[in-house]
């Protein structure tokens, strides 16, 4: 039997939609003079990633080859588990790839770092990470692009969710489990 919706509702909005917009162009003009004489391959963590991967490549004025993983070490919890699994792998061989990892947000960097070590494991001719979000007061050490610094709220939107909701909302907005839910979706708070 399922737990229902996560009890709280979205709030502040931390970073707009033009913000958003804004900051990928720049840094897809930044991709491009760096890969601009090699072939691209983008791979995506799902599910928080996939808005952002997808406007990222469009941002791009290369051709890009695009492929996803699947990582899990919260599950329906906005707690990590501590442990990082692989739900989905990739269907690519990255050997002597130049492959760019792209992340929705980086925080514990647990997942971070066991991605770059297995994926760097199977030997890519270049591997560089690209994060829309960081929590402030985490290393950046690692992390050749990024969108944001974020404080410590659970973020939502742009991609990003709680128990898979808020997924579909055009800005990054802090989740505040101590809201009343308004509307079918968990609403927008003040």
């Amino acid at each position: 039997m399922s737990a229902g919706p996560p009890k709280g509702s979205v709030g502040r909005v931390l970073v707009a939609a033009s913000e958003l917009e804004a900051r990928v162009a720049e840094l897809g003009a930044a991709i491009t003079a760096d890969y601009r004489d090699r072939s691209l391959l983008m791979v995506g963590v799902l599910k928080g990633a996939f808005v952002f991967m997808s406007d990222l490549a469009q941002a791009i004025d290369l051709p890009v080859e695009i492929d996803f993983m699947a990582v899990s070490s919260y599950g329906k919890s906005t707690k990590s588990s501590g442990v990082v699994r692989i739900v989905k792998d990739l269907e690519t061989d990255i050997r002597d790839r130049h492959v760019l990892l792209v992340e929705d947000i980086v925080d514990s960097r647990l997942t971070l770092r066991y991605l770059t070590e297995l994926l760097q494991a199977r030997r890519p001719a270049s591997f560089g990470v690209c994060a829309l979000l960081v929590r402030e007061g985490a290393p950046t050490d690692g992390i050749d692009y990024a969108g944001f610094a974020v404080g410590p709220d659970w973020v939502v939107g742009y991609g990003l969710d709680v128990g898979e909701r808020h997924r579909s909302l055009p800005d990054v907005c802090a989740y505040d489990p101590d809201l009343p839910p308004v509307g079918q979706d968990g609403g927008r708070g003040p």
